[in-house]
């Protein structure tokens, strides 16, 4: 009956045991558990280690717990001005007064981080092991925060050259603009790069800088531009830019989260007939109604969740 699964639903979600569903939704969801794969160069990032890296994915498993136990609305996952540090964390921010190995909720001094898109978790696992990578960053936007992942490159795309004719190293944004001056891939590069370019203050482990190099030895100086123009003529500068955008398409984030729960839920890869009860959940009240609570009551109460087969 919909209103003793809506009333078990809360009952559940109520108890701290819940929290284990809620992370392994989030590492599914956000793709954290590349994080243990990553193996950012030592070199250019020589005070990365495992607990660091273990730090990265609490926070942010923490984060989405927290916007489900406090009943906020999902778009706080975009726009929420605190996050869960603990002190290593905090210096890696460059955040001051965290003291301690624990993880407390901490609300940002400024406006350089702010929601999921500023956590490291992210930064790190859309980054190559010795530079950022904006095409990673803005395809990963797409496909996880937006729902409409770009095609895969087509085959034997040649290598980008990483000089000038007089033989100075080509920026990131230099090189890419090579791919968007080519007609075949300009049609994809055009809607990922400005986004992924949103997110170049950040560097590959995800910690803010100014120049490309961020204080590296390998540093050139060069100031980071962190802008871009969306293929609709929007200038998107930045996170702060960059979350507008993504809250300006407030429908389609949360359709995406729906989608990636439903899937969570279902322990399958979504069919197209599964798309008609994805649009009916994430529109069931306005984005910013819309609580976790009142996503999974309404998965609970849906057809594929009630009539989905086992193995036995």
């Amino acid at each position: 009956e919909p209103r003793k699964l809506e009333r078990q639903v809360r009952r559940l979600l109520a108890d701290q045991r819940s929290y284990n569903p809620a992370s392994n939704f989030a590492g599914q969801w956000l793709q954290l558990r590349n994080l243990e794969s990553f193996i950012p160069n030592i070199r250019l990032y020589p005070d990365f280690d495992d607990n660091l890296r273990q730090a990265f994915r609490e926070e942010t498993e923490r984060f989405v717990d927290s916007v489900l136990r406090d009943g906020r609305s999902v778009l706080a996952l975009l726009e929420a001005d605190y996050t869960f540090l603990n002190e290593r964390l905090a210096r890696h921010y460059g955040i001051q007064n965290v003291y301690g190995v624990h993880f407390r909720r901490v609300t940002y001094p400024d406006e350089t981080r702010g929601g999921l898109l500023g956590h490291a978790s992210i930064l790190t696992i859309t980054s190559y092991a010795n530079r950022t990578s904006p095409v990673v960053r803005g395809t990963w936007l797409l496909e996880n925060i937006l729902g409409t992942p770009p095609s895969p490159p087509p085959p034997n795309v040649p290598s980008l050259s990483s000089a000038r004719a007089d033989g100075a190293p080509r920026s990131v944004r230099e090189r890419l603009e090579q791919h968007r001056a080519n007609a075949g891939c300009a049609s994809c590069h055009n809607t990922i790069d400005p986004l992924g370019f949103a997110l170049e203050a950040y560097d590959a482990i995800g910690r803010w800088r100014t120049t490309n190099g961020g204080g590296t030895p390998f540093d050139t100086g060069i100031p980071i531009d962190a802008s871009g123009t969306l293929v609709d003529g929007t200038e998107v500068h930045g996170l702060a830019g960059l979350r507008n955008v993504m809250l300006s398409r407030s429908d389609q984030f949360v359709e995406t989260v729906t989608e990636k729960l439903l899937t969570y839920a279902l322990g399958r890869t979504l069919e197209h007939y599964d798309m008609p009860v994805v649009r009916q959940i994430s529109r069931q009240s306005a984005p910013d109604d819309l609580t976790w609570s009142s996503l999974i009551s309404g998965i609970v109460k849906s057809t594929p969740f009630l009539m989905r087969r086992s193995e036995s």
